[in-house]
């Protein structure tokens, strides 16, 4: 009988393609999990007196998570600064704070009202200016 060398080839290429998948499927939702556990985490830590500051002068708003998710990435994690300015102890008025964000400045886009209400951009005002 003639074999054809074709078909393991074909074999091990499907098999190979069909494990990257699933190895990348199941790494994608351990990636999501872990975002939902650091997210539940980090609502459970503004429950302390940080949050109940936050509360009184900003309603439901979670400042601290608000910036974590949008700002840490360019302003640092400890939001003093990164490739983007220190935003900790920001000495900007509120104005001007609200104005860098809505329309941008240098390299930092412009965040509009569907990406960052006003409620959360006073929360943020706030949270900063402590």
């Amino acid at each position: 009988m003639n074999k054809n060398p074709i078909i393991p080839f074909l074999l091990i290429i499907f098999l190979g393609v069909g494990l990257v998948f699933l190895l990348s499927s199941q790494g994608a939702n351990q990636e999501e999990e872990g975002e939902e556990v650091a997210t539940e985490e980090g609502s459970e830590e503004g429950g302390g007196e940080e949050g109940s500051e936050e509360g009184a002068s900003s309603g439901d708003v979670d400042a601290e998570g608000i910036a974590q998710n949008s700002c840490a990435s360019c302003h640092g994690e400890d939001f003093s600064g990164g490739m983007g300015p220190a935003l900790a102890g920001t000495s900007l008025g509120e104005d001007e704070f609200t104005d860098i964000v809505r329309n941008g400045q240098g390299s930092m886009p412009a965040f509009d009202e569907s990406q960052v209400s006003d409620e959360e951009l006073t929360a943020l005002y706030d949270f900063f200016s402590e």
